[in-house]
């Protein structure tokens, strides 16, 4: 199923699907790459070996019939199977409510995807029998709860950093008798390098939201900011807030020079261009084709001008084909991209990445341990109220602090 597996179990039919089942959610070239592949695996692993009877306690044997001289397979499997699993799992081995619930979901997940591909009939680990066992929800929401920390921030935008300035170095010092196409290919990647710089400074340092900066296909007034929405040098930038109105966000010091980089390198035809327009070829290639035609361009003239460039995001900026901004599923993509690149730890139960709104949170934690919670919530575009509700662990930790500090004078003056 793995290539670090050291379990000497047999192969059986479950394993089968497993491998499939990763690949498809796996990073790189084959799907072999990722944390949650990586996760997954391992969660995997230990199911099938309970399956097999290899783990749980010693009167454990699997859920194969005893009869049965073979190895468990998608005929065993039903609700009452992932019902004893969730019993397992919940069982007296130190797991935290939030950790069981987050194996399991490997192996639900996996669930569903053996119903898309035919292996199963139904999704038998989401029925609320199969899932009765499982610990109480304790009302925490670990898809709202990470925050990029000081240390994956500072990991992912050094990265970015040094990526971006290493491709552009390899543009701007090409020999003058370079290959006009090398040139090209050169271009793009700087041009690319240097767009995931500055998103990831402005999801890191802004804590504006995604789906207020990037493009919801859903939402035709959430188009993307544009350069035309920029204004560097006063450090702003007018976004369509969730409260459905326009204002402007802050962009402080730190993301300045990423923009006038980015900028200065893509020279955008019009200020109605998308800062962060979409890379992906599909899309382009489309867009091009579609607008060359509206201009009068015949199939074979398309072709011949579209061979010109290296890349067809090349050609919409000399054409001014202004594309789509990229979607806020975009960007999710290319921050799993980036975390994985930047090697950055990540221990959270949701997600294996570094996710968009991670960067807004992380930088909710700094302004209200420098600022307080009323400076916070203005930069938040958030209520004082929902800002202390939210970051209520950092009051109650300097609560303790002073509780701590009271018992210290009370401890010196008390008698002995």
């Amino acid at each position: 199923m793995s290539d670090d597996r050291t379990s000497s179990r047999p192969e059986s039919a479950l394993d089968d699907s497993f491998e499939r089942y990763l690949q498809d959610k796996g990073k790189g070239r084959g799907g072999d790459g990722g944390n949650y592949r990586r996760n997954a695996a391992r969660e995997l692993e230990r199911f099938a070996e309970w399956a097999a009877g290899d783990r749980g306690t010693d009167d454990w044997t699997g859920f194969v019939p005893e009869d049965a001289d073979r190895e468990p397979n998608f005929d065993d499997l039903d609700e009452r199977v992932f019902r004893e699993y969730a019993r397992h799992l919940s069982g007296d081995r130190g797991l935290k409510q939030n950790t069981v619930q987050t194996y399991y979901r490997y192996i639900s997940a996996w669930c569903g995807w053996c119903v898309n591909e035919g292996y199963l009939e139904a999704h038998y680990a989401q029925r609320a029998s199969a899932m009765a066992p499982l610990p109480e929800d304790d009302g925490r929401k670990p898809g709202d709860q990470q925050a990029w920390t000081s240390e994956q921030r500072h990991a992912l935008t050094r990265h970015v950093d040094e990526q971006a300035r290493n491709a552009i170095e390899t543009y701007t010092t090409l020999p003058k008798d370079t290959d006009l196409i090398d040139k090209q290919r050169a271009r793009y990647a700087a041009l690319k390098a240097d767009r995931d710089r500055a998103l990831v400074f402005v999801l890191a340092y802004t804590a504006v939201r995604v789906g207020e900066l990037l493009r919801d296909p859903n939402d035709p007034r959430r188009r993307g900011v544009r350069w035309e929405d920029l204004s560097l040098d006063d450090g702003s930038m007018d976004v369509y807030r969730k409260k459905q109105q326009w204002d402007a966000a802050s962009l402080p010091d730190p993301v300045i020079s990423p923009l006038r980089s980015y900028r200065q390198l893509m020279d955008p035809p019009t200020e109605r261009w998308p800062v962060f327009p979409t890379f992906d070829q599909r899309s382009l290639a489309g867009l091009v084709q579609d607008e060359l035609a509206d201009q009068g361009e015949r199939p074979e003239e398309i072709t011949e001008r579209r061979g010109e460039y290296a890349r067809d995001l090349l050609l919409t900026l000399d054409e001014d084909i202004r594309p789509p901004s990229i979607t806020t599923d975009g960007a999710r993509s290319i921050l799993q991209r980036l975390s994985d690149d930047a090697e950055i730890e990540i221990n959270h139960p949701k997600h294996d990445y570094l996710a968009p709104h991670g960067g807004r949170r992380g930088m909710g934690e700094v302004l209200v341990r420098a600022f307080g919670y009323t400076v916070a919530a203005r930069y938040l575009d958030n209520s004082e109220e929902m800002v202390r509700e939210r970051y209520s662990h950092i009051e109650a930790g300097e609560l303790g602090d002073v509780a701590t500090e009271a018992l210290e004078s009370v401890d010196n003056i008390g008698p002995n």
